[in-house]
C-alpha cells in the first residue's frame, strides 16, 4: 500500500493564504530560519501543517487570514510594481492607502506603464490569476510615435519573436492619428515582461504610453491614477470559482 499522505498544507502554502508573503517567498522566509511551529524553527518548506499548529512568523502569530479579496487600483506611471526597489525608487505599496490590509499585486505594470492593477490579501489567489493556464485577456490602450502600417500590425496579428522569445499572436485595433502619434488598442493572454514595448519595438514603433484598461472581467472604468477600489465579495467568488465558504485555515492554537 502506498504511504498516507501527512494531514493538512504545506506550509508555504499556508503563509501563502494568510497572505504573509507569496509561495516562493515565504520559502525563503523558511530558509531563513524566519518561521517556527510549535515553537520549534524549521528550515525546510517541505513540512505539512494543520489548523491545531502554531506557526509564528519572526516571533509573531500567523493570524487567520481572512476570505480572499480584491482590489482594483489604477496605478500611475513612474511607480514600481515591488514591494522594495533596489534603487529606492517610489512603489505602488508607498502610495496605497494605509487601511488597505497587507496586499500583493497580480503580475506588474513596468515603471512607465499605467492603469489598472489588481492587488489581493491572498497568494493563492495571486498564483492562480498569475498562472498562464488562466488565460484571462489583458486589453491595453496604447499609444505610439508615428504610424505603424497595417503590414506591420500583421505580424504582431500572426506572433512575432523577438530576440530568441516568442510572443503569442495579439489582437491589435488601430484606433486613430492624435498628431505624431497613433492610439491602438492591445489585447494579449500573456503578459510576458515588457512584451508590447518590445513587439512594437521590432515593428518600428516607439511606444509613449501604455494604459492597461482591463484584465480579464476587471475593468479600470472611470477610476482615476491612484485611486483603489475593491471589488464585491460576490463578485469575486463568482470570477474565482469560490464557494460561498471559502476554505481558508483557522486561527493557530493559543498555548
Amino acid at each position: 500500500m502506498a504511504d498516507t499522505p501527512p494531514p493538512g498544507d504545506r506550509i508555504a502554502k499556508v503563509l501563502s493564504r494568510a497572505g504573509v508573503a507569496s509561495r516562493r517567498e515565504a520559502e525563503r522566509m523558511i530558509e531563513a530560519g524566519r518561521v517556527t511551529v510549535n515553537g520549534r524553527k524549521i528550515d525546510s518548506p517541505a513540512l505539512n501543517v494543520t489548523a491545531a499548529d502554531l506557526i509564528k512568523v519572526d516571533g509573531k502569530p500567523v493570524a487567520e487570514p481572512e476570505p480572499p479579496r480584491l482590489w482594483l487600483y489604477h496605478k500611475p506611471a513612474g511607480l514600481v510594481t515591488t514591494a522594495k526597489d533596489e534603487k529606492g525608487r517610489e512603489t505602488i505599496f508607498d502610495t496605497l492607502p494605509e487601511e488597505l490590509p497587507r496586499v500583493m499585486s497580480v503580475g506588474r505594470l513596468d515603471l512607465n506603464s499605467e492603469g489598472l492593477l489588481i492587488l489581493t490579501n491572498d497568494g493563492e489567489v495571486k498564483r492562480k490569476l498569475e498562472l498562464p493556464s488562466t488565460g484571462w485577456l489583458r486589453r491595453y490602450r496604447v499609444r505610439t510615435h508615428g504610424t505603424p502600417s497595417e503590414a506591420a500590425l500583421e505580424r504582431l496579428r500572426k506572433g512575432i519573436e523577438v530576440e530568441g522569445t516568442r510572443y503569442q499572436p495579439m489582437t491589435v485595433t488601430f484606433d486613430r492619428v492624435q498628431g505624431a502619434n497613433a492610439w491602438l488598442t492591445v489585447s494579449l493572454r500573456e503578459g510576458k515582461n515588457r512584451e508590447i514595448r518590445k513587439a512594437m519595438a521590432e515593428i518600428g514603433a516607439t511606444v509613449n504610453r501604455l494604459i492597461r484598461v482591463s484584465y480579464g472581467p476587471f475593468q479600470l472604468g472611470q477610476l482615476k491614477a491612484g485611486e483603489v477600489e475593491e471589488v464585491k465579495p460576490r463578485v469575486v467568488r463568482d470570477q474565482l470559482g469560490l464557494s460561498d465558504k471559502p476554505k481558508v485555515m483557522r486561527e493557530r492554537r493559543r498555548k
